[in-house]
Order: structure tokens, then sequence, then C-alpha cells
């Protein structure tokens, strides 16, 4: 594989200019800069739960190259490899409630048609069926003598809700889920089953199901947004999150006897998620403030919360808590650093570090922290965007800087730590990332803004952050990009198609590029979905099919001028690869640069080091030839680069 290593140490600079005769000098901040090598040298590694004795953690880590388990004394010490898989990831899922084996779930590569395993000293067995079935583990048994799983076995369009007794591992069905519903959890003594159902993307309907009787209620009486959450520790009621009459999510509490409803808790920024610990003496509630995620812990019997270490300046995101509910395993990151895991003892207040995924040769000084800034649209409209800056940037040493359009639609581009956007950072390119109107996290109202209006309104918020961007006295303004994957790659399609002038060059990571395929060829799991986003983007069966054509970048790629690099993994099930071959082969046809990587082993997302290696490295060297470099005269000469990576 080509090495794309860029190692070197920038020098200080200082630049006099001169100013009535009076000399000012400014410095550039040193920095050093890190190869792609190096900044996948970042460890991917994330907790699965304690073993039943707390002795030791299940992890998940890509320190092999790929997504293997491992299991780490839970005072910290070495990994102990428990899979050796050298192509296929493997994904932990848990200890068992009461013994040793392990639970894990892998696919074919990236397709997302997920099996559920289970390993044991005797070695690794497949529980659910191997040809064309997807399952996904939904929670263990309150007792700990089964799990929940989804499974499409049945009906490929239907993801039915099974029980697996761990005694047998014989699967019984529990709901045939024609209605395509999505399971919310059951309550302890089974008795009763929470659903929902998407009526748009921002709105579902709660359902609680008798599993008894096989009656079912319904929950909210008005159109919104409603999510199950958990079962009270007495099963007597369940906890939802609701925005009905309101722009935030907010907590509810449903009593199940007498069908009253009351409110619990409401904050200015979403609620995301609420549960209550194992045994029931703490509840755990999430908010999404400004896209960074808030944890709240309380002791259930005293109210009071439980108050965490600060641990190296970082922010604590996530608990996960034994069984036993003495013990913690703390995620614990920021936007500046990679995430870790930390063991705690709740008693005592003792921490250990399980992780360490910093790659030792990068100094965290030399790594930018994300600033949440707002600007005005064309329309007046205030537009929230993460926003990066590269150390070295100054007035008198300007950076190129990339728009970032994260994936949906209704995504959020959030603070948290992205070793691709550190990596481009740390060579010098300014990056904005901006939650156009559409995206989560902001209200109901700002959600919706962008439905049946995509490639419009929310493109216009780019350019106004490409605007902003350019009033920035760092910022080179004319050398201004825009990237992004999934639904951002098609921002990225979209803008250079319907605004061939505003960005210097688009990076498109598996983007749509063609809304009719794509709304016809979604994966079949996804039923309980598509009548949702069809309302939201159009149903391409109908009408819808005239504006989804005018909306689709594979039909418009004349109009593009801009050089244009296109990443796709061929196993993709939501962006198929025919989308980005067609969008490429109409672009060549202008004599525009446009480079092309296909990853055969990979689908929506690139997961092996080795690929990512590639792509990212690849990336910045397509910037800096066509955005930092001679762009202009590459595409004035016609020049076009066409590679492909098998």
């Amino acid at each position: 594989m080509k090495n794309f290593s860029l190692i070197f140490s920038a020098i200080l600079l200082f630049v006099a200019c001169k100013n009535n005769k009076n000399e000012e000098t400014k410095e550039i901040a040193e920095v050093k800069t890190y190869s792609i090598e190096q900044f996948m040298g970042n460890e991917n590694a994330f907790a699965n739960g304690f073993s039943p004795d707390k002795s030791k953690v299940l992890i998940t880590s890509n320190r092999s190259g790929v997504f293997n388990m491992y299991s780490v004394p839970t005072e910290g010490g070495d990994f102990m490899p428990i899979t050796l898989s050298d192509s296929a990831s493997v994904y932990g899922i848990s200890y068992f409630p009461n013994d040793d084996r392990i639970l894990f779930r892998m696919d074919g590569n990236g397709d997302e048609i997920f099996k559920i395993f289970v390993k044991d000293s005797s070695g690794i067995q497949r529980l659910t069926p191997e040809q064309n079935v997807r399952a996904l583990f939904q929670g263990w048994a309150k007792d700990g003598k089964s799990f929940y799983y989804n499974s499409n076995e049945r009906n490929p369009q239907m993801m039915d809700v099974y029980e697996m007794d761990i005694a047998t591992f014989k699967p019984k069905l529990l709901l045939k889920n024609d209605d395509a519903m999505d399971f919310g959890g059951i309550s302890a003594d089974k008795n009763y089953m929470l659903l929902s159902k998407a009526v748009n993307t921002n709105d579902s309907d709660l359902f609680l199901l008798n599993l008894k009787t096989n009656q079912k209620t319904k929950i909210n009486e008005t159109l919104s947004k409603n999510s199950p959450q958990d079962f009270s520790p007495d099963g007597k009621s369940f906890y939802y999150t609701t925005d009905a009459d309101g722009e935030f999510s907010y907590l509810m509490k449903y009593n199940i006897e007498d069908g009253s409803k009351e409110k619990v808790l409401e904050k200015d920024w979403d609620i995301i998620a609420f549960y209550f610990t194992h045994k029931g003496k703490y509840q755990v509630m999430f908010t999404n403030e400004d896209a960074k995620t808030e944890m709240y812990v309380t002791e259930v019997a005293t109210g009071k919360e439980l108050n965490f270490p600060e641990i190296d300046g970082q922010e604590i995101s996530a608990a996960s808590f034994s069984r036993d509910e003495t013990m913690a395993l703390l995620t614990v990151g920021s936007s500046q650093l990679p995430t870790n895991t930390y063991s705690y003892t709740i008693a005592t207040g003792e921490y250990h570090k399980l992780t360490d995924v910093l790659n030792e040769e990068i100094n965290p000084d030399d790594l930018v922290k994300a600033e949440v800034v707002r600007f005005k649209s064309f329309d007046g409209l205030e537009i929230p965007a993460v926003y990066y800056q590269p150390k070295q940037a100054s007035s008198n040493n300007k950076m190129p800087a990339l728009v970032w359009v994260h994936g949906g639609p209704g995504g959020q581009s959030r603070q948290s730590f992205s070793s691709l956007i550190q990596y481009l950072v740390n060579h010098g390119y300014a990056i904005l990332a901006v939650n156009n109107r559409g995206s989560s996290g902001y209200g109901k109202s700002f959600f919706q803004m962008d439905d049946q209006n995509h490639g419009d309104k929310d493109l216009k918020d780019c350019i106004a952050g490409k605007d902003w961007l350019a009033s920035q006295d760092v910022i080179d303004k004319d050398k201004i990009g825009i990237i992004g994957g999934s639904y951002g790659g098609y921002m990225t399609m979209a803008a250079l198609t319907y605004a061939p002038d505003e960005f210097q060059v688009g990076v498109n990571i598996f983007g749509v590029t063609n809304w009719i395929r794509t709304l016809k060829s979604i994966p079949p799991w996804w039923a309980s979905f598509k009548d949702a986003l069809y309302t939201e983007m159009g149903d391409p069966n109908t009408a819808d099919s005239v504006r989804l054509k005018q909306i689709s970048p594979l039909f418009h790629t004349e109009n593009v001028t801009k050089p244009l690099m296109v990443l796709q993994g061929a196993q993709d099930p939501r962006v198929l690869k025919i989308e980005s071959d067609e969008i490429v082969e109409g672009v060549k046809k202008n004599g525009v640069p446009v480079e092309y990587v296909v990853f055969e082993d990979e689908g929506h997302g690139f997961v092996k080091k080795e690929n990512e290696i590639e792509a990212y490295g690849r990336i910045l060297k397509f910037l800096d030839h066509y955005l930092k470099g001679e762009t202009q005269t590459a595409m004035d000469s016609g020049k076009t680069e066409a590679t492909e990576v098998k």
C-alpha cells in the first residue's frame, strides 16, 4: 500500500508587518503535523460491560486492524484477545449475566446483515440463521435467563421480536411484527412490551402491548415524537419521551393500571435517553445540549445526584453500571481527545483507566478543541455549527477550509472526537461542521424545515457557512471546499451541481446521487421506517418522482466544473455502489478532475484500518493538490484523474 506519511515539525515563524512605521510581529503557532498512519494509529475501543464477578471488562477494539473482542482486568492492564478475526469485524455485546460466556455479532463486511453468536470455552456457535437473515440484540431479560432480539427470518421486511433461552438456545417468537413497529422493551415480569411506529421522520406513535391479552394501547394523543425509555423498577409504570406541544423532547411517566400520565422532567434541550440501573437504585438520563451529550445520574431513594470525578479535564458522556450497581464503566473524552473507558467504584470514588486510545506518537497539545458557532443563513435563520480552527492559522497565515456536512437526513454534527477531522485540521484545513436546517437537536421546527426541500434551503445554509468561513480573517476565502458522507455526500454533489461556483472542490463519501433509486432500493428491514422516509423525502412511486429527479445530482452532472473525489464501499446496502459509479462517469464527461476510490470489503462507513489509511490519506492528497495547490491550472488543462482501488 502506498504510504502517504508526511511527518515533519513546523518551525516557528514570525511575520513582520509595518503599520504607521511601527513593526507588528505576530507569532504563528508551532504545531507538529502527523501522518494518516499516525492518526489511524488511534485505537477505537469501547466497553461492552463487566464480567459477572466484575473481575474483567469486555472490550471491542480495532487495534488489530479490524474490530475484535478483548478482555481487560477491571483495575486496568493488558488486553487479552478473545477473537482473532483478520477480515470481518467482530462486535462484542456482553458477558452472560451469570457466567463468562460472551454474546457478539458480525455482519458480512459491512452489509449490515448481522448474526448473533455465542463464545464459550468450547468455541463459537452461531445462534441466528446464516443466510440473508438480520438479527439485532435488544437486551437481557431481567432474570438473566434469556435475551430478546429482532429478526426478519419469517419475513424479510418485518423485524419480529424473539426471546432466546440461554440454557437451550431455542428461540421463541414473541411478536409477529406485521405492522412494522420498532421494539421498545419488555417489562421485568414479561407481561408488557413497548412498541413505536414512525409516522414521519420526526413524529412517532407509542403503544403498550399486553403480551397476555394481546391488547395494544396507544399512548400518545397528538402527532408528536414519542420514544419508549424504560419500565419502572416496580413494573407499575413506564417512562417515555415526547415533544408533544413543545420544541424539545421531555420525560413522561405512564401508569399502567389507570392510564394516567405525568410530566417528570423538562429541559431546554432534548432528553434523548432515560433508564434505571438493574436493581433500580439509580436513574440515568442523557440530554443533547448544543451538540454535546450530558449525563445526569440520580439516586432514586434520595433524589441526590451522583457526582463523578473530573478526569483529565474531559467530559464523562456515559456510564454503564454493573448488575449489582456498585461499579460503573465511564466513557470519557472530548472533541480534542478520543474516548477512553474507565472503571469506577461508586463507594470509594476509585477509578482505573482501561483503554489508552490516543497514539503515543501524537502530542494532544497539537490537536484542536471544537468551538460552537452560529451564523445567519440567506433568510435570517440562525444556523449552528461546530468549528475546528488550525492552531497555525492567523491573519498572516491564512488557511484553506472545508464545510463539513453530516449524514441523515436529520443527523447532527457533534462536539466529539474525529481522527479524520483532526488529521485534516492538523494539516492546515479549517473545518466548519454545519448543522443545516433539518438537523436534529435544535427543536422540532428546525428539524422539519428541510422536509421535501432537500438540495435547496439546506444547501443554502451550507453556502452561508462557506460565507461565514470566508469572513474569518484566518481563512483564505478563495480556497473553501465541501465534504460529507451519506446525506453529506449528497449535499456535496448538490453543491457542485446546483451551486457550481460556490465551492472549489468536493469530497463525496458514499453520497446519494439518485434519490429515486435510493428510495426504491432501501434495505427490506427498513420497512418500519420506509413510509416515514417517503413522507420527508417524497414517494418515488408517485408524482413526487419528478421533484426527486430534479434534486438528484446524477441527472445534472453537466453542471459540475470543480474537482471531485468520490469514496464508496462496495457492500453498502444503503447507498448502492452504482450511485457512485454513475456520478463519477457523468462528471468525467465534463473533463473535470475526478478521483474514485472503492473498497470491496466495506459498507456504509469504513471500519478497517488499512482502508481508512488509504481513504483518508488520499483525501488529504486530493485537497492538497486541488484546494491548497494549483487547482485552477489543473482545471484549465482539462486534466482528469480517475482511479479505483479494489
